[in-house]
C-alpha cells in the first residue's frame, strides 16, 4: 500500500479543515472589533456554535447519504458549494455585517458535517482493509496541519485589514480543495443504512447499545469533557489575550498554535505511555494536574508580570496542553479496548454526537460566566469541572479504579502471575474461576489484576447491606448470591435459588469467580468443609466453561489474614485501617511482600470429581489447594 494513493483524499481535506479554520479565526478577530468588547466573547462564542449546531443535528442524516449516493460524488458537491459560502463571507466582511459573517460560519459547518462521513468512508474505498491505519493516520495528520495553518494564517490576517486578502485565500484554498476533490480514485462499496437519521432517536439507539458496556458512558462523558474544556479555553483566550495581556490578533494565534502542538505532544505521550503502562488508572490524577494549574492561571496576575507576562501565560496554558493531552489517550484506547467491533463505529459516532454537544455547551458557559464575570472566571471554572469530574470517574468507573487499587498495592507488593494464559479462553467459551482465600486483600489483588477478563464475583446477599461495599461490588458486576447461613426449609429454598443463579450465569457465558470455601481461612489451609456451592456447579457445567482454580500464596501471616485471630476481622474497617498503614509505608523504605498467584485449568479433573458425594469432591478440592505448604511470613504488611 503506498502512501501516494491518499494524496488526492489528504489534500482535499486540508484545504477544507484550512478554509474552516481560516474562517472561524477571521470572524473571531475581525468581525468582533465592530462591536464592544462584551459582544466580542459572545461573538466568539456563537461562532463555535453556528460551526457545531450542523454536527449535532445532521450527523445521522449524513452517515446516511452514501447509502444513496456515491461518496466521491458527494465530497465534490460539497467542495463545489464552499465556494459560494466564501462569497457569502466576503459580504459579511465588504459590509462588516456579522449576521452575513455568521451565515457563512453556519454553513461551512452544515457543509462540513454532511460531507464528514464520506470522506472518511472513502479512505476504506481507496486503500482497502489494509490501508485503514495508513488512511486515518494521514487523515488525522493532515486535518492537525490544517487547522495549524488556517488558525495561524487567519490570525495574521486579521492584523492586515485588506478584504482583497480575506476575498483572495478564502476562494483560492476554496478552489484548491474542490480541483483535489475531483482528482481523488475509489472503488466504492455501498454502504448499509443502519441508524436513524432523526438525531434524538440516534441518541436512544446509540445510548441503549452503550448500556450493554457498563460504565463506558462515563469514559465517553469523560471524553466529551475534554473536548469541552478544549473549546472553552481556545474561546476565552481570543478574548482574554487582548483585554488582559494586551496581545495582538498574530500574538494569539502563535498562542493557539503551540498550545495545539501541546496537546498532539501529549497525545503522542500518552500513546507512548499507554502502551507500555495501561495508564486509565492515571486519568483522574491527570485531570486533577490539569484541572489544578487552570486555578493557579486564575489565581495569578498575568497581567502584571511586565514585558514577560506573554511568556509566563504561555508556558502554563502550553503545559496545560501537554496534559490534556495525555489525559485524553487512555480514554480514547478504553472505548476502542471494551467495544466490540461490530458495534465500534455505531459508538463512535455515538460519541462525536455527544461531543459536539458538549462543544457547543462551553459556548454557552462562555457567554454565561462573562456576562457577570471578567474572562479569568471561566479558568476558575474549566479547573474545577475538569478535577471534579475527574475524581468522580475514579471511583465510579471500574477500570479506573482497578488500576489505581493496582497501582497502590503494588507499591508494596512484589505479585507475580504464573500460567495466566490459563484464562485465555476461545471466542464462544467462558471462564468458572475458583480462589484460595486466603487474606481480605486476595479479591482486591485478583480484581485489579484481571480486569480485562471481565470476571463478574457471586457475593452472598449480605454485603450489599453496607452502602460502600455495594458501590463497589455494582462497579464489578458482583452476582448477588442468598444468605446460606439460614437453615431449615428457608435454607433448602436458599440453595435452590442459588443453583439457579449459577446456571443462569455460567449458560449465558458469564465469566464467574466465587470462593469454593467461602471464608478467609484461620489456619493456613483452605478448608472447604461441607460447603455445597462448588459442588453443585460440577453437576451443572456447560460443555463450554472453563474451570480455573487460583492458587495464592504469601498473605499469609500479613496484616490482612486472620493469622492470630479468633475470628475474621469486619472488612470495611479492616481495609480503611490496613489502607491508612500502606499510605504511611509509603514514605519509608520497607521491602516488598513477595505474592505468588497461579493459575491452572483443572476442567477435566472437575468434571471428573462431580460424580463424588460432596464431601468426597471437597476433599479433592482442598488437596490440590494445600499440596503446597503457604509459609507464615509474618509482617506489617
Amino acid at each position: 500500500m503506498k502512501i501516494r494513493q491518499f494524496f488526492s483524499l489528504y489534500l482535499t481535506n486540508i484545504f477544507g479543515v484550512m478554509n474552516d479554520q481560516m474562517l472561524k479565526t477571521l470572524v473571531c478577530f475581525v468581525a468582533a472589533t465592530w462591536t464592544d468588547k462584551f459582544d466580542k466573547t459572545t461573538i466568539v462564542s456563537a461562532m463555535a456554535a453556528a460551526m457545531v449546531l450542523p454536527y449535532i443535528f445532521l450527523s445521522p442524516l449524513a452517515g446516511k447519504l452514501p447509502h444513496f449516493f456515491r461518496k466521491k460524488k458527494i465530497v465534490n458537491t460539497a467542495k463545489l458549494c464552499e465556494l459560494p459560502i466564501m462569497l457569502i463571507a466576503v459580504l459579511g466582511f465588504y459590509f462588516e455585517n456579522i449576521g452575513i459573517a455568521m451565515t457563512a460560519v453556519l454553513l461551512m459547518g452544515l457543509q462540513s458535517s454532511l460531507f464528514s462521513p464520506a470522506k472518511y468512508g472513502l479512505i476504506k474505498d481507496i486503500g482497502g482493509e489494509e490501508g485503514i491505519s495508513m488512511g486515518m493516520g494521514g487523515m488525522e495528520a493532515f486535518a492537525f496541519l490544517g487547522m495549524l495553518v488556517g488558525t495561524v494564517a487567519g490570525s495574521i490576517m486579521s492584523d492586515h485589514d485588506s478584504l482583497t486578502l480575506y476575498a483572495g485565500m478564502l476562494f483560492g484554498i476554496a478552489a484548491l480543495g474542490l480541483l483535489f476533490s475531483y482528482t481523488i480514485k475509489a472503488d466504492e462499496t455501498k454502504t448499509a443504512e443502519e441508524t436513524s437519521a432523526n438525531p434524538f432517536k440516534f441518541i436512544r439507539e446509540s445510548s441503549a447499545i452503550a448500556k450493554k458496556y457498563k460504565g463506558l458512558s462515563h469514559v465517553i462523558l469523560l471524553l466529551s469533557l475534554f473536548w469541552w474544556f478544549c473549546t472553552s479555553v481556545q474561546l476565552i483566550l481570543i478574548t482574554h489575550c487582548e483585554e488582559y495581556l494586551s496581545m495582538t490578533n498574530t500574538q494569539t494565534g502563535y498562542l493557539l498554535a503551540i498550545m495545539a502542538i501541546g496537546i498532539t505532544v501529549g497525545c503522542l505521550l500518552g500513546g507512548r505511555l499507554n502502551h507500555k503502562r495501561y495508564m486509565l488508572g492515571s486519568v483522574p490524577r491527570i485531570g486533577v494536574l490539569a484541572g489544578l494549574l487552570m486555578v493557579v492561571v486564575f489565581i495569578l496576575p498575568f497581567n502584571q508580570m511586565g514585558d514577560h507576562r506573554m511568556v509566563y501565560f504561555g508556558i502554563f496554558m502550553t503545559t496545560i496542553a501537554i496534559t490534556v493531552g495525555i489525559f485524553k489517550i487512555p480514554l480514547d484506547a478504553e472505548i476502542q479496548k471494551r467495544v466490540d467491533s461490530s458495534e465500534l463505529n455505531i459508538i463512535l459516532a455515538y460519541f462525536n454526537l455527544i461531543s459536539f454537544i458538549f462543544i457547543l455547551a462551553a459556548s454557552a458557559t462562555n457567554i454565561l460566566i462573562t456576562y457577570f464575570l471578567p474572562t479569568t472566571y471561566v479558568f476558575l471554572f474549566d479547573g474545577i469541572i475538569l478535577a471534579a469530574w475527574s475524581m468522580y470517574f475514579m471511583f465510579y468507573y471500574k477500570g479506573s479504579l482497578c488500576y489505581r487499587v493496582r497501582n497502590f498495592i503494588r507499591l508494596h507488593y512484589d505479585i507475580k502471575m504464573t500460567n495466566k494464559e490459563a484464562l485465555n479462553v476461545p471466542a464462544g467459551e467462558n471462564l468458572l474461576v475458583l480462589p484460595m482465600h486466603r487474606a481480605l486483600l486476595d479479591p482486591l489483588i485478583l480484581f485489579s489484576e484481571l480486569y480485562d477478563y471481565k470476571l463478574q464475583p457471586m457475593v452472598d446477599a449480605r454485603f450489599w447491606k453496607n452502602k460502600f461495599l455495594g458501590h463497589v461490588l455494582n462497579l464489578f458486576d458482583a452476582v448477588q448470591v442468598p444468605d446460606l447461613r439460614r437453615g431449615g426449609r428457608e435454607g433448602v429454598e436458599q440453595v435452590q435459588k442459588l443453583d439457579g443463579i449459577v446456571k443462569t450465569q455460567l449458560e449465558n457465558g458469564s465469566n464467574i469467580l466465587f470462593y469454593p470455601s467461602g471464608h478467609i481461612t484461620m489456619d493456613g489451609k483452605e478448608n472447604i468443609g461441607n460447603r455445597r456451592m462448588a459442588y453443585n456447579a460440577s453437576k451443572i457445567l456447560p460443555e463450554h466453561t472453563r474451570v480455573v482454580a487460583t492458587e495464592i500464596h504469601g498473605l499469609w501471616g500479613s496484616r490482612w489474614s486472620n493469622y492470630g485471630r479468633t475470628r475474621t476481622a469486619p472488612m470495611v474497617p479492616m481495609l480503611v485501617k490496613s489502607f491508612k498503614f500502606i499510605v504511611l509505608l509509603r514514605f519509608l523504605f520497607v521491602k516488598k511482600r513477595a505474592v505468588n498467584i497461579r493459575f491452572t485449568d483443572i476442567t477435566d479433573s472437575f468434571r471428573e470429581w462431580s460424580s463424588l458425594p460432596r464431601q468426597a469432591f471437597n476433599a479433592k478440592m482442598e488437596e490440590f489447594y494445600n499440596r503446597e505448604e503457604d509459609p507464615l511470613v509474618l509482617t506489617k504488611i
